[in-house]
């Protein structure tokens, strides 16, 4: 799955539509857009993690059609009206309506139960927003089992199906992904080996992609027609949305050409034509400013890379803005090389999802292929001192660091700390926030000595590319007893270690894609934390004596920003479930009504036509009458009842409708049944036959029995003939004088009476004992011998076959009366 425009079923830009009695999600809630364009939501993954007051958010308020709105936490939500009612929904809430539906839909595909997911997020998505994303996850009832970057995934696309990728020990191939989609603009640089790729750079531009080229068209035809119609389109929100669809068609028009291309909109606003021209040239002279940006990620992730434009094997372009030729050429032109279009722009992100999730499901077996993503800003940690020191910090991991990947920080503290997370380069974040989170380390006291404790403390960034103080740990020193040596650990002598250590089983769990972190862990700076706020850096030279040690897990109180609470992300998983339950009623509502509809519809056209000799005129008249009436009362009382009334409806036709349908369907199948018992009277009068002029095939059978199946016979052609001639007289618009059913029902007991008597086998007879001796003697002085394999087992009058002597000459064949 993808949280982005395009999802796993291409949906272009995921949509949601809020309606008096349900919710259309997708495609569905797509064609709302128009008509209910106050209440349908789209492009709302961009307030994943914002509070209300974010100026992001505040400015993107004066571009939508549907209304937001502040939530008691401070976050942002969505106004609309829902089942009668103003509703407010929380980004949560509403991303998880999107899961639900792209869940049931796999799962009516699958015709299985779907509980893991992967779901891929925009790289420069921070930490508030990856957790929002989680959440509504967990309120659709997914697990989800990473949230992948949009960037790692399209690499994982690119590289799993290569064959000719160099050997792991060999220099790796370096290649480009620019992917400029609707509402986001990335690029990254991954190296590729045989079974394994490492993401080595990214950078983004939240603030350019397909939207932004849009708004600059609706922008330009809004001051065109307030000029030319004197029409202000941004007060009227049904215009906008209409000039907001036609605009993104122009758009693709013209990447595939560059003449003059019309926009013609009828009644657009006050029953008002409007027609309006543009061509590519004046398109990106309008768009010069956000052009203009699509180098600076280019050049970003090449310095951060270290890499020369000759290191590049290749530069990949994917997303659907990256079909605009301007792009393209400035893409082009930056790196100096053809741009490879091997991907498919619009399911490149959603298939590396797919990819991802069959490595991760052992229900499929996928090659080996190892993955190393990236954290996309620097993060640091700052912590009280006791000191006149104040604040002390520490960048624990750097941009581009691999992930996942764990830390163990080492602090010597007499009581409780508070550890405070945070991107260290606001000015790169687009986020208004630095902030992650606060983290209390609980229960730290003193050492029996009085000295300070030694506190380890484990940071994080996870698959989900979320950062958290995992765990946190106290390590005691024990007193030797009397006459007992100090046992040696590798604790106590650590202070002139690493600091910081690499985490090994996230290593081992990584594989060979993390084997160069492991190689920096000797290298990483001693940091320790004294109790005076002073950092140690000291190497001992003289051998420490190693004492018995212990260690003692330490609760951790976290403190995030927009993290749903549990209570009420179990408060969100029950709203959802009744939502869910009343979307089925509504469809189970809707289907009925439709049922009525389509019955009305049906009967009235064939009333005329194909039913007409089935049916008298004064009742086809009564019918009709009452078909006009439903019809009418559909579109008035009988637009909005419940599903038992329609129900109810549909049976009262079908009592009027019904038998003239089952006459139709009886003249239809009548000739067909009398056409069969017809074959099956012929077949036995031939048997009947051929048994009275002593043919051999039949000359076995019983007299008796045989004249039994004679007079079925002639009784069933008797009953025949008289119900076809009767049937002959009968009038269309009457019950038939004989049905179908009667018609198979004599056809099965005719053959159930006669089938046991001809099909009766010939009886088998014995061959006399001394005729076998005979027969299996020796003949013309040589021994008998016996059958040869293959031979045949009975001869032609039923008795055994005579055996072949050893020469191989068939003996002569008896015959046996």
């Amino acid at each position: 799955m993808r949280i982005y425009e395009s999802w796993w079923f291409n949906i272009p830009r995921a949509c949601v539509s809020f309606g008096p009695r349900n919710r259309s999600v997708g495609a569905a809630a797509k064609g709302q857009v128009v008509t209910n364009c106050k209440n349908t939501v789209q492009g709302f993954k961009r307030f994943h993690g914002r509070a209300f007051s974010d100026p992001y958010v505040q400015s993107a308020k004066s571009s939508l059609v549907y209304d937001l709105a502040q939530l008691p936490s401070g976050s942002t939500g969505i106004k609309v009206m829902y089942m009668e009612e103003e509703k407010v929904f929380s980004i949560e809430q509403v991303t998880a309506m999107l899961l639900t539906k792209l869940k049931e839909t796999a799962e009516t595909a699958m015709k299985k139960p779907v509980a893991d997911c992967v779901i891929s997020v925009p790289s420069f998505y921070t930490d508030a927003e990856r957790r929002s994303v989680i959440d509504a996850a967990q309120i659709a009832g997914l697990n989800c089992l990473r949230l992948m970057n949009e960037t790692t995934a399209v690499t994982l696309a690119y590289g799993i199906y290569k064959q000719d990728l160099p050997a792991p020990e060999e220099k790796p191939r370096n290649v480009v992904f620019v992917d400029l989609g609707h509402s986001g603009y990335q690029v990254s640089i991954c190296a590729f080996n045989k079974g394994k790729l490492k993401m080595l750079a990214s950078a983004s531009d939240a603030a350019l992609g397909g939207k932004d080229f849009d708004e600059v068209l609706v922008n330009h035809f809004c001051e065109e027609f307030g000029k030319k119609y004197k029409l202000d389109v941004k007060t009227k929100p049904r215009a906008l949305v209409r000039l907001y669809q036609e605009c993104e068609k122009l758009k693709k028009l013209m990447s595939a050409n560059s003449s003059d291309l019309p926009l013609n909109i009828e009644c657009f606003m006050n029953d008002i034509d409007v027609t309006g021209k543009l061509n590519r040239g004046h398109f990106e002279e309008m768009c010069a400013g956000l052009l203009a940006k699509v180098e600076a990620p280019l050049r970003s992730v090449m310095e951060q890379a270290k890499l020369k434009k000759e290191d590049l094997y290749a530069v990949e372009i994917v997303g659907g803005a990256s079909r605009i030729p301007a792009v393209k050429e400035r893409v082009c032109k930056f790196f100096g090389k053809e741009l490879s279009m091997t991907l498919n722009a619009d399911e490149a992100v959603a298939r590396g999802c797919a990819l991802q999730c069959a490595i991760l499901s052992p229900a499929f077996k996928v090659r080996e292929f190892s993955i190393t993503d990236v954290v996309p800003y620097p993060i640091s940690l700052k912590w009280n001192s006791a000191a006149e020191e104040g604040l002390s910090d520490c960048e624990v991991f750097p941009k581009n660091h691999a992930a996942p990947f764990s830390k163990v920080l080492t602090f010597y503290r007499r009581e409780p700390f508070s550890l405070e997370a945070y991107y260290n380069n606001p000015k790169e974040l687009p986020y208004p926030d630095p902030s992650i989170g606060q983290f209390m380390v609980q229960k730290v006291v003193p050492q029996a000595n009085g000295e300070s404790s030694k506190v380890k403390v484990k940071v994080r960034v996870n698959v989900h590319g979320v950062f958290s103080v995992s765990s946190a740990s106290l390590v005691e020193v024990l007193k030797p007893t009397e006459g007992e040596e100090p046992m040696e650990t590798d604790l106590a002598g650590k202070e002139d270690e690493s600091k910081m250590q690499t985490d090994q089983d996230d290593q081992k769990a990584q594989g060979d894609g993390q084997k160069d972190n492991a190689d920096k862990k000797s290298e990483t700076e001693e940091m320790e934390t004294s109790e005076d706020g002073k950092e140690k850096n000291q190497a001992s030279s003289a051998k420490k004596p190693k004492v018995k040690t212990k260690t003692v897990e330490l609760p951790i109180e976290n403190s995030l920003r927009w993290q749903l609470t549990n209570d009420t992300v179990n408060l969100f998983v029950e709203n959802e479930g009744k939502m869910i339950m009343q979307d089925k009623l509504e469809k189970e509502r809707n289907d009925a009504k439709n049922n009525v509809e389509e019955y009305v519809y049906d009967m009235r056209d064939k009333l005329h036509g194909l039913l007409e000799k089935f049916v008298s005129e004064s009742d086809r008249d009564t019918f009709s009458l009452r078909l006009e009436d439903t019809e009418n009362w559909l579109y008035e009382d009988g637009e909005d009842q419940q599903k038992q009334v329609y129900i109810d409806k549909l049976a009262e036709l079908k009592k009027l409708g019904q038998p003239i349908r089952e006459r139709y369907n009886e003249a239809e199948e009548r000739p067909k049944a009398f056409d069969e018992l017809g074959k099956h009277i012929q077949q036995f009068m031939k048997i009947v036959e051929a048994y009275k002029t002593k043919e051999e095939q039949y000359e076995h059978l019983d007299e008796l029995e045989m004249l039994k199946v004679d007079k079925q016979v002639n009784d069933a052609m008797i009953w025949m003939n008289s119900k076809m001639n009767a049937q002959s007289k009968h009038n269309l618009t009457q019950e038939p004088a004989v049905k179908v059913r009667e018609i198979q029902a004599k056809t099965k007991e005719l053959d159930s009476a006669c089938n046991p008597i001809v099909s009766k086998p010939k009886p088998k007879v014995e061959v006399p004992k001394d005729e076998k001796a005979e027969q299996n003697g020796p003949v013309n002085g040589q021994e008998g011998t016996e059958a040869q394999p293959g031979s045949p087992e009975k001869g032609a009058a039923g008795g055994t076959a005579a055996p072949e002597s050893a020469e191989g000459n068939k003996l002569p064949e008896m015959d046996i009366d």
